[in-house]
């Protein structure tokens, strides 16, 4: 319907000079001799500066109207189309700058989130570091308590084989002195009696040894 409307208009308003010369009034003397001086051959003649009235008034009609109808049918459609599109540019720059912060707030939280798992990081090395460091103070100090015990060991077997040897020592010497001097004062001993002076002397020479 508005397209048949504008038609009607537009032919309106290219027919309006026409009508406004075909009804416009009588003919004057001067129409007439333009009219043969056409005849003659010399062509139409117009001056650029003449106004019709009725076409003026025809053509500011016609304006009128079609602003008039162009108000009524296309001006709410385009105001509607414009409010909505600036509408659409709005909520787009309010959108883009939402995502913006979001974005900006995502990025403080995993930039957080990063230091934490490098303090982490460097926590879990710090400990095994301190961990490694108890587990060989540990070993040194169980190597160490195991070396002492071994040499405390290896004295005390050194001392016990002495006085072993020491103490064979003793009864072997004990029984040649007693031997010899039995030879030398030509006495037979008895088995007691040896026995007795063997003791005596292993316990003279524990002590001398001691001293």
């Amino acid at each position: 319907m508005r397209w048949v409307v504008f038609a009607i208009l537009a032919v309106l308003t290219f027919r309006a000079p026409t009508f406004a010369q075909e009804h416009g009034g009588t003919a004057h003397p001067t129409d007439a001799a333009g009219d043969a001086h056409d005849v003659a051959g010399h062509g139409p003649k117009y001056e650029l500066l003449t106004v019709d009235g009725g076409t003026a008034v025809w053509t500011i009609v016609i304006f009128l109207i079609l602003l008039v109808v162009l108000r009524a049918a296309a001006w709410k459609p385009i105001q509607k189309v414009l409010v909505e599109r600036e509408k659409f540019i709005a909520d787009s720059l309010a959108q883009a700058k939402h995502e913006r912060e979001e974005a900006k707030g995502l990025l403080v939280k995993y930039q957080g989130q990063l230091d934490q798992a490098r303090q982490a990081a460097s926590g879990i090395v710090d400990e095994g570091r301190r961990d490694a460091e108890v587990v060989r103070g540990r070993i040194e100090r169980e190597a160490r308590e195991e070396a002492e015990r071994m040499l405390a060991r290896a004295k005390r077997d050194i001392e016990i084989a002495r006085d072993t040897a020491v103490s064979d020592l003793y009864k072997v010497a004990a029984s040649l002195a007693t031997d010899v001097a039995g030879r030398i004062i030509r006495k037979e001993m008895s088995a007691v009696d040896h026995e007795a002076l063997v003791k005596e002397s292993i316990e003279e020479l524990a002590l001398t040894g001691r001293r």
